[in-house]
């Protein structure tokens, strides 16, 4: 009688306690930001790598050559870390993982995070932005002309899709605005070139 070896599952999330104990024991760890700079800007895990979504999506293949140690991939919530670890795992990164419940559950958590300037983050703009589109469209509707409330149903739409695509056209009209910019973006060139070369570097003999 033969029995089969099944595979080990791949862990693709990881809780804030574990994130805190492989960054005190891990030297190899990196940890990316997927978030804009001007989230980041405002807080983030020490020691993590700023590199928005927009960016890594584009130039994802370059990353993975960076990227051939464990990596933990941060946002907000946790919603476009996952995106991020999906574009690199198509990109031959299968050792990435999600934080669990994203920087306030780090932080929440006792983890060390570095505090700055301090801005709305990017998904609570989001539900203000369509909550008060929603309260505009159904006021007007009753109070000046019914075609308001396609408003309301516009946006509920939205949201629909933005759920079922696991995207958000809101957010990245929002990321775009001159409060959400950071002082310094991001560019291709800085991320590359920030993050450690794959293995390490070659030794040399002094003379």
């Amino acid at each position: 009688m033969t029995t089969s070896t099944q595979p080990k599952p791949t862990i693709d999330t990881v809780g804030a306690a574990t994130l805190q104990s492989w960054i005190d024991t891990d030297d190899d760890l990196i940890v990316l930001d997927v978030r804009s700079g001007a989230e980041f800007e405002t807080v983030h895990i020490r020691g993590s790598y700023n590199v928005p979504l927009p960016l890594l999506s584009e130039h994802a293949d370059e990353l993975a050559g960076r990227l051939g140690r464990r990596t933990v991939l941060v946002c907000q919530s946790g919603t476009r870390a996952e995106q991020a670890r999906q574009r690199l795992n198509g990109a031959g990164v299968e050792a990435a993982h999600v934080l669990t419940g994203g920087i306030p559950a780090y932080a929440a958590a006792g983890g060390d995070v570095v505090h700055g300037t301090q801005r709305w983050d990017l998904e609570r703009q989001v539900r203000l932005v369509a909550g008060s589109l929603v309260v505009t469209g159904l006021a007007g509707g009753k109070f000046l002309s019914p075609k308001f409330r396609m408003l309301a149903g516009a946006i509920g739409t939205g949201l629909t899709f933005s759920a079922a695509t696991n995207t958000c056209a809101m957010g990245k009209a929002l990321a775009a605005m001159p409060w959400n910019r950071a002082a310094q973006e991001p560019t291709r060139e800085a991320v590359i070139l920030q993050l450690p070369s794959r293995g390490p570097a070659p030794q040399t003999q002094a003379s």
